[in-house]
């Protein structure tokens, strides 16, 4: 006999072994129409899957996160297998699934083009049609390396070789294809209805340079066709938003070849870096922050010292002058702990906070750039708190506070909570990292908020929170980081004076609020369409003539704007004042202001707000209240009734 739990503590016995997809169809038809995998005893399986003694089991269906991955996983598979049947050539290789998708990388002597993607989506239509078995099966290492070696699948033969010896390798086949995978998969081809091949790309074989250049295409794939045109109707907004477009069209930056991964900032596009620095700034000072510049170039030692070195120094940009070595700072850690040893500090100083907009460098990859979402060269709101164990966790929950009130000025109110913990490539015993976890999880508990492991993704000297902001589109963006690090200070030799007159290592607590400046504005421009907010707004007002007549005017009350603090600008180019409304629309100001003869005559301007409000006509002092209680207030225009 055996025993099944279930997720609600109900129970059923079965004379005899039983599989996944038995148990679904004794609680109901329609759970075993709908089931797509199962877990057993928390592991993940088929529905093939053998129940041979008593064990908790739970169905997994497409309303479950686990059943939207492996619809994905297993789409990534029926894409293979329709490349394989156009294409018999080809190899396959590697493919995983991402968020929202999944993509395949292929060895293909055919250059693929965007033109046939149609026809790989007919092909694995047609299969998804034939409504193929997925099955399952198992292979001694060896005897798969020599199974894959013989049908030309060379790649898959170097990925089983790399196993170790004597391991069972599980293969699944659907038809004539075959592939390696763990698993689990759908049970058969023709629940894989909805899905839509997007782009091409060009990937390293292993990600190394010298090997060969591979082809892969992505994909994405969802349980229902209403999902997924929510999802690309996302990605067409999303297009219609890129930060780099916005850029170029409201006049903020550029990039060019001569300095990759590097940013040309135009006028406007530092003015509205200003409105953020200036924020955080006001935040440095308003919870005790020193704010501090420490040096871009630092000799070799003290990176070798610290550790980034020996974990991080591919990604430095190195230089020599009088038979030093130097590097520029990839990030700002070691530079603020120079500044703590500076001087002698006792456990009354702590915690010490610094906070520097530091300027960093990182050689990052060049097919890795992304307008200013990754660059080469950026801008931290960094800060370091120099604390006892005993603050870590008091000044780690005053953190997520600030954070949220932060992230809630920019408009940002949907935070998730993550924490990053030990990653394989670290300094430090496991019973440091311990305490160090410990102290994070201790910290988002006490705050009251859930979150969520991510396991192996913490900095090589600790582990971090990471606050993840959902933007106007629904997409996630990890933003804000806080770190424990029991290990920098010691390397570098940071003490304080104890209570007893001995000395102790301080912790540091690494934190940035909005991270890299360019990275957070290229999300605010995307999250707003660019249509800021007045007091982020790099122009507030534009200031429109009806007539010559009228330009003196215009230009008085740029000035009477300008003198009380509105970033205001004046349009005084020939012709209709339709023409320029219609222009200065479309760089997407907060307010544009009209002058003919009677606003002159009565010392009144004409009020239009961003999408077209007309406010009417008011005096120059009543539109100057209404602006600085939009910029105190953060509210954007689009709120006013």
């Amino acid at each position: 006999m055996i025993e099944v739990t279930l997720p609600d503590g109900s129970k059923r016995e079965f004379d005899s072994p039983v599989t996944v997809g038995d148990v679904a169809a004794s609680i109901g038809a329609g759970l075993a129409r709908a089931a797509l995998a199962g877990k057993v005893n928390g592991k993940l399986v088929d529905l093939s899957h053998p129940i041979t003694e008593n064990s908790t089991v739970s169905i997994v269906t497409d309303k479950d996160p686990e059943g939207l991955e492996i619809i994905r996983h297993s789409t990534s598979h029926l894409m293979a297998q329709a490349v394989k049947e156009l294409y018999p050539e080809a190899q396959i290789t590697i493919g995983p699934v991402i968020e929202n998708g999944f993509y395949y990388d292929f060895s293909l002597p055919k250059h693929l083009t965007n033109e046939d993607l149609p026809l790989i989506e007919k092909k694995m239509d047609e299969i998804v049609k034939r409504d193929l078995p997925i099955v399952r099966e198992e292979m001694d290492r060896d005897e798969a390396v020599k199974y894959f070696n013989s049908i030309g699948e060379h790649y898959k033969a170097e990925i089983i070789g790399s196993i170790p010896a004597g391991e069972t390798i599980s293969l699944y086949r659907q038809g004539d294809y075959v592939d390696l995978c763990r698993g689990p998969h759908v049970p058969s081809t023709g629940r894989l209805k909805v899905h839509k091949l997007m782009k091409l790309a060009g990937a390293y074989w292993r990600g190394d340079s010298k090997n060969e250049m591979l082809q892969r295409i992505y994909g994405t794939a969802w349980a229902k066709k209403d999902d997924m045109a929510a999802y690309l109707h996302m990605l067409e907004e999303a297009e219609k938003r890129d930060h780099r477009r916005l850029g170029k069209e409201l006049d903020l930056f550029h990039f060019q070849e001569e300095a990759p991964g590097l940013i040309f900032w135009h006028a406007r596009g530092w003015a509205l870096w200003q409105q953020v620095e200036q924020y955080m700034r006001r935040v440095y000072q308003d919870n005790d922050y020193q704010e501090v510049k420490a040096p871009q170039l630092l000799d070799r030692s003290l990176w070798e010292k610290s550790g980034h070195w020996s974990k991080y120094k591919e990604n430095m940009f190195t230089t020599e002058s009088e038979n030093r070595y130097y590097a520029l700072k990839p990030m700002n850690c070691p530079g603020h702990i120079q500044i703590f040893n500076s001087a002698v500090r006792s456990y009354r100083d702590l915690p010490i906070r610094y906070g520097e907009f530091g300027a960093c460098h990182r050689n990052e990859p060049s097919g890795s750039l992304h307008g200013l979402m990754r660059v080469r060269g950026f801008t931290q709101d960094d800060g370091h708190i120099f604390c006892t164990e005993d603050q870590i966790l008091s000044e780690c929950t005053a953190y997520t506070k600030l954070v949220q009130k932060v992230y809630a000025d920019y408009g940002f109110t949907d935070i998730s909570y993550k924490i990053a913990t030990r990653p394989e490539k670290r300094i430090g015993d496991d019973a440091t990292w311990d305490k160090a976890e410990k102290a994070l999880m201790d910290a988002l508990d006490a705050s009251g908020i859930k979150y969520d492991i991510l396991p192996g993704e913490g900095a090589f000297y600790g582990p971090k929170i990471e606050y993840h902001l959902r933007d106007s589109l629904g997409r996630g963006w990890q933003c804000g980081t806080i770190q424990v690090d029991f290990q920098m200070p010691a390397r570098l030799g940071a003490e304080y004076v104890t209570e007893s007159n001995g000395r102790a290592t301080p912790v540091m607590l690494h934190r940035a609020i909005v991270g890299s400046l360019e990275r957070f504005i290229g999300m605010l421009l995307e999250h707003y369409a660019g249509q800021l907010p007045p007091w982020l707004a790099p122009v507030q007002v534009a200031v429109a003539n009806i007539t010559d007549d009228q330009a003196d005017y215009a230009k008085e009350v740029v000035s009477m704007l300008k003198k009380a603090g509105l970033r205001a600008e004046a349009d005084l180019r020939n012709g209709k004042i339709t023409y320029k409304i219609r222009e200065l629309s479309l760089q997407k100001l907060p307010y544009i202001l009209v002058v003919g003869a009677k606003e002159k005559a009565e010392g009144k301007v004409a009020v239009r707000v961003r999408g077209g409000k007309d406010l009417g006509a008011m005096s120059v002092e009543d539109f100057i209240k209404l602006v600085q209680e939009d910029v105190a207030t953060r509210r954007n225009v689009n709120e006013i009734e």
